[in-house]
């Protein structure tokens, strides 16, 4: 059973009827708020919206947030596991400290790489999990559930499960929208933003930040003069007529519901897309502080400025990534931490720090939450001489903003970094506690299918009380 049954709204109807064009239906329409954004919360909630930060192919947490001055004392000795573990890339090779500095910033003394400056100066605003932990070291089944809690492909994520349960803030935006990095989309592709078996409207959609046209096909091409506002209406009300035949016909198949509803959502969009959408509105001294105007941080300095303009206009989930997949440009850095690593970390740092000072700025820290995570970690174990290897076994997240305890640590991982070792959080914790900031409990947001009561955390998750304010 659905505990977040909504009354169905006839979208078919929409069509019926539409002489003007999209564009003047939009403006008929504008006020209108979607029904299935109306439904009871399980309590108060503390977020409105959400940005979530992903890094790509596994952030090295002993070289970024999670300090280790074990490493250094035992450098280049061979107390690694003596048989290949599965998910290893290679077997592993000696201890090896990081070769970057580590000092302690702010009053809660949290200790931070020398490849994060920018974010260190912020870190009394953050709330640090240090014993993340997952159920593989698989890049692939990794995303998967850290995006959606389920190894296997055709699960719904965490976007998807908040604009079902939550719907629309306002109605000229997408509830999820996805930013992908501008080098190529993560592992498992689209995959991660799937709505899985809810309704195909809740999938993420995907916005190329970088294109004149952030959205392809919003807006008529040139040689389609016959795409305007005065376009037949009887040519509208026969497509509604065919629509109807087709879902008389194919009874429960949310396809069809999804294309009318993007119609919909299309209309409101040619009047909201091109202001929302253009982020050099923004004043010129802010596109400098997001690193707009510098090569190495440019396209996430871009999408993190968008993603401001977005939650600020009503947006309530956005995605950010930073990597594409495959070995390169990423964060899976296996041949060379010292060559690797610092490039992904200057991409982001300076964003992510204005992003936060922006947020806060414009009074969105107030009901906005920020999360910042990767699908696992590393070894602590050299690879190919100066590379680490898949790790599984621990890595680190952090969150910022409305409902977070700020300054705050949970849980440790071992004096190595290789295993989470009090207070392991997964997944489902994770997933447990934004659902909960945002007014809903985890256990009763479910969906009947194939027999099966199914939920973003699954059978497990608790909400991360310690790190909450």
């Amino acid at each position: 059973m659905n505990n977040f049954h909504q009354p169905h709204l006839n979208r078919r109807s929409f069509l019926a009827n539409m002489g003007g064009g999209f564009a003047g239906l939009a403006l008929t329409d504008l006020l209108t708020r979607d029904a299935s954004a109306k439904i009871a919360l399980h309590h108060e909630p503390r977020v409105k919206r959400v940005i979530q930060l992903f890094m790509t192919g596994g952030a090295s947490p002993m070289d970024l947030f999670d300090y280790k001055p074990a490493l250094e004392k035992l450098d280049g000795q061979m107390l690694g596991p003596k048989e290949k573990p599965d998910g290893f890339v290679a077997p592993a090779g000696a201890l090896m400290k990081s070769p970057f500095e580590f000092k302690q910033h702010g009053e809660s003394g949290r200790w931070v790489s020398s490849l994060f400056p920018e974010q260190a100066e912020l870190v009394d605003e953050m709330a640090f999990l240090m014993a993340m932990t997952t159920k593989t070291n698989v890049h692939g089944p990794g995303t998967y559930m850290m995006n959606t809690g389920f190894l296997q492909p055709g699960f719904p994520c965490m976007g998807s499960w908040i604009s079902h349960a939550l719907g629309n803030l306002v109605d000229d935006l997408p509830s999820f929208v996805v930013l992908p990095d501008a080098k190529g989309l993560p592992y498992n592709q689209k995959g991660c933003f799937s709505q899985g078996f809810l309704g195909a409207e809740h999938q993420g959609t995907i916005i190329d930040a970088t294109a004149a046209q952030p959205i392809p096909d919003l807006f008529p091409r040139e040689g389609y003069d016959f795409a305007n506002a005065g376009a037949d209406p009887s040519g509208l009300a026969l497509l509604d007529k065919i629509n109807r035949a087709h879902a008389a016909s194919h009874p429960g198949d949310t396809r069809l519901d999804a294309r009318i509803a993007s119609y919909e959502l299309a209309a409101k969009m040619q009047l909201s897309a091109p202001e929302a959408f253009d982020v050099m509105r923004e004043p010129e001294h802010l596109r400098k502080a997001y690193g707009m105007e510098e090569k190495v941080t440019e396209d996430f300095g871009r999408r993190c400025l968008l993603a401001t303009r977005l939650v600020e206009r009503g947006v309530r989930f956005v995605q950010v990534w930073s990597g594409p997949q495959g070995a390169v440009a990423n964060w899976d850095n296996h041949a060379s931490i010292i060559d690797e690593l610092p490039p992904m970390t200057a991409s982001v740092d300076k964003p992510i720090a204005a992003l936060l000072r922006d947020l806060k700025s414009r009074g969105l820290d107030k009901d906005t939450l920020v999360i910042w995570t990767t699908e696992f970690g590393r070894t602590p174990f050299a690879q190919a001489g100066k590379g680490r290897d898949h790790n599984g076994g621990s890595f680190v997240t952090w969150l910022w903003g409305a409902g977070i305890k700020a300054g705050t640590a949970h849980g440790q991982s071992d004096d190595w970094g290789y295993k989470a070792e009090v207070d392991k959080t997964y997944c489902y914790d994770l997933h447990a506690t934004v659902l909960h900031l945002l007014g809903i409990d985890h256990q009763r947001l479910t969906v009947r299918k194939d027999g099966i009561d199914r939920r973003l955390t699954d059978v497990h998750g608790n909400v991360i009380n310690a790190i909450l304010s």
